[in-house]
């Protein structure tokens, strides 16, 4: 027998009747697998980001101005790219970067705290 796992996320709406908005992605337990890494930023403050993979999907939860943004793994030449909206999060090899690429500007750069 085969278990799904849901994760639950949360997004608040900004309007004049603020209101929450949930969902769930379903992943096969068997198929799924969640890594967490912490990562120290030139910002100084250490931030974690969630991944979540299963054999045909990699997404990565990543807090941006104060919230939790859902990026989906895209094609990358080299390392890992994640994007959500105009946020591009790719990792290279130990350095991992946060752009903005409306204004085509680096908002962090980060490696990972390997405490």
């Amino acid at each position: 027998m085969r278990f799904v796992s849901s994760i639950a996320i949360t997004v608040a709406l900004a309007s004049a009747a603020s209101a929450d908005v949930s969902f769930s992605l379903g992943f096969d337990t068997e198929d799924m697998a969640i890594r967490t890494i912490e990562y120290e930023c030139d910002e100084g403050q250490p931030f974690v980001v969630h991944y979540f993979t299963s054999e045909s999907d990699v997404l990565a939860l990543v807090p941006v101005d104060e919230d939790h943004r859902v990026f989906v793994n895209v094609v990358s030449a080299s390392g890992a790219r994640y994007v959500s909206g105009r946020y591009e999060w790719w990792t290279k090899g130990e350095n991992v970067t946060l752009t903005d690429t409306i204004k085509e500007e680096s908002l962090l750069q980060c490696t990972p705290n390997n405490e």
